[in-house]
C-alpha cells in the first residue's frame, strides 16, 4: 500500500510507486494523500487531501485486501501524518518503507517545521527503513556535520534502517549508504549519470517496499531495489523540458538488466 501524492507528469508520486511496485512483481495499492500541481521542472502547488478521506481510503483497501508492506512518500499536512500514523498502530506487524520528501527535484522545500516534527515523531518510530537523500538528511539531523552522523541522528528517531542516498554530494560517483543500529551496514556505489531526474525517489523507496513484501531481508532488499532504480535512470526519458523520468518499465521495452 503506497501513501503517496498524485504527480501529473507520471515521473513521481503515486504513478511513479505503482509502476516500481509493477516491476518488482507486487500489486500496488495506492492511497492519495495530496494532489499536485507540478511539470518536470518543479511542483507549483501542494493540495492535502482531508485526513478522513486518506483514512477511508486506506482502511477500506484493508478492511478486503491483505498488505504485505507500506510505502510512504509525499506528506502534505500535519493532519494527514496523524491518519496515517492512526493506520500504522493498527496493523504493527506491516513493515514500512518511507521516503521523506522534503525538497521538490526542482529544490522547493515542501515540508514546514510542523509537518516535520511531527513526522520524526509519529511516523519514524513505526518505519523500518527510511529513504533520505544527502538534502533531506540534512533537515533532519541540522546539526549533524558528516552523513555518517546524520544517519545516526535519524536512527535515533526509532526507524530501524536509513538508507542515504548521495545523489547530491560532490563525488564522482553516487554512493548510497545504508546504516542500522548505528553502525554503516552497506555501502553501495553506482555511476554518476548526467542530468537530474523526477522521482528516482519514489522508485528506490518502493522497489524496497516491494522486495521486503516478497519476503526479503531489509539488507537484500535495499540492495536489490538500488539496482533496480540505478537501471531506471540509466534507460530515463526526457519528454518535457526538466528533468529526466525514469524509466520504471524498462524492462517491457526490451532492455536487459545488468546483472
Amino acid at each position: 500500500m503506497s501513501f503517496a501524492g498524485l504527480d501529473p507528469t507520471g515521473g513521481a508520486g503515486l504513478q511513479a510507486d505503482i509502476e516500481a511496485i509493477v516491476s518488482m512483481g507486487c500489486h500496488a495499492l495506492p492511497v492519495i494523500t495530496a494532489v499536485t500541481a507540478q511539470d518536470s521542472r518543479d511542483v507549483r502547488s501542494v493540495t492535502a487531501v482531508d485526513p478522513l478521506d486518506v483514512v477511508g481510503q486506506a482502511r477500506a483497501v484493508l478492511d478486503d485486501i491483505p498488505v504485505s508492506a507500506f510505502k510512504i512518500g509525499l506528506l502534505p499536512s500535519a493532519g494527514v501524518v496523524q491518519a496515517i500514523h492512526s493506520i500504522l498502530t493498527d496493523y504493527p506487524d506491516i513493515p514500512v518503507v518511507m521516503d521523506p520528501v522534503c525538497v521538490s527535484g526542482g529544490g522547493r522545500r515542501l515540508i514546514d517545521e510542523e509537518l516535520l516534527n511531527a513526522m520524526v515523531s509519529l511516523l519514524f518510530p513505526a518505519t523500518l527503513v527510511v529513504t533520505p537523500n544527502t538534502l533531506e538528511g540534512r533537515m533532519l539531523a541540522p546539526e549533524a556535520d558528516s552523513p555518517a552522523a546524520m544517519a545516526q541522528q535519524i536512527l535515533t528517531y526509532g526507524c530501524g534502517y536509513v538508507l542515504l542516498t548521495g545523489t547530491h554530494e560532490n563525488t564522482e560517483q553516487v554512493i548510497n549508504r545504508l546504516y542500522s543500529e548505528m553502525r554503516l551496514v552497506e555501502s553501495l556505489s553506482f555511476e554518476r549519470l548526467e542530468g537530474s531526474y523526477h522521482g528516482s525517489g519514489c522508485t528506490l523507496a518502493a522497489a524496497i517496499a516491494a522486495r521486503i513484501a516478497h519476503g526479503l531481508e531489509p539488507v537484500a532488499a535495499v540492495s536489490q531495489a538500488q539496482k533496480y532504480t540505478f537501471e531506471t535512470l540509466k534507460n530515463a526519458r526526457r519528454l518535457g523540458q526538466g528533468q529526466y523520468l525514469p524509466d520504471r518499465l524498462y524492462w517491457a521495452r526490451g532492455f536487459r538488466s545488468t546483472p
